[in-house]
């Protein structure tokens, strides 16, 4: 039996479900890859076909939150990758543009035209120079901070925090000659410090992997996307996407 409802009562609306967001690295060799964040550009084809068949089409966060605002966020996707690794340009934004698709690119202004040296294991990675960030912004891909140089701002000193915040924003800004809107926590490791430190350095988003009790705009979830996910971990991983609230570590 339903329930009246009083005129003068506000009934709170459904929360809206989370907004998916794919998680990618590196695109490229992925033979040596002991952290499993590389695809290679045929599997990142795949991918985004398995998209696109489907109606849905990958674009930046920026792009899918404001459609999101509107109510017109039905059949698109999040695209991000992390660290900004210089086989974007080359092979990742190839990809991107024949299918139709645009994404997110968070990369380190501190360590512009370097490697990945914060990872121990496996090869070193060679990172976008500040002409190829800007060539990726030209092509139309959101540019993003991921900190200056790649820490884990949970673990950060209070200077620190406002540089790999506040301070890569404005570095980005520079080089882009845009806003940076968006944020992705190194390791994804974030705390209420950490998020309260990206707010305050004037981002309007932050994207985490899983941000366990944390929620809301700067405190964003996102699904691995690896060599391994062909069509039927592709479609578990976007049904079950609400659900998720634990590491992807060895996806």
């Amino acid at each position: 039996m339903s329930v009246p409802v009083d005129a003068g009562t506000r009934v709170a609306p459904r929360p809206a479900p989370v907004p998916w967001v794919a998680m990618y690295h590196s695109v490229g060799d992925c033979s040596n890859d002991p952290y499993r964040i590389t695809v290679t550009p045929d599997r990142l084809d795949d991918q985004l076909h398995w998209l696109r068949r489907r109606g849905l089409r990958g674009v930046s966060v920026a792009e899918l939150l404001a459609a999101r605002a509107r109510g017109e966020d039905a059949g698109l996707v999040g695209l991000t990758f992390d660290d900004g690794y210089a086989d974007f340009v080359g092979a990742a934004l190839p990809v991107l543009l024949r299918r139709g698709c645009s994404a997110t690119l968070f990369v380190l202004p501190g360590r512009l035209g370097g490697d990945n040296a914060w990872d121990p294991l496996g090869p070193r990675k060679p990172l976008l120079t500040a002409d190829g960030v800007r060539q990726a912004a030209e092509a139309g891909v959101e540019i993003g901070s991921h900190g200056l140089t790649h820490v884990d701002l949970t673990r950060a000193d209070d200077a620190t925090l406002r540089a790999e915040t506040a301070d890569s924003r404005a570095l980005l800004s520079e080089l882009t000659g845009a806003p940076v809107a968006g944020f992705c926590y190194p390791y994804g490791t974030l705390n209420e410090r950490a998020v309260r430190a990206v707010r305050d350095a004037g981002y309007a988003y932050a994207c985490a992997i899983d941000p366990g009790p944390l929620t809301g705009p700067h405190a964003l979830p996102r699904v691995h996307i690896g060599q391994r996910d062909t069509g039927v971990r592709l479609l578990l991983k976007h049904r079950l996407h609400r659900l998720r609230r634990r590491p992807v570590e060895g996806v």
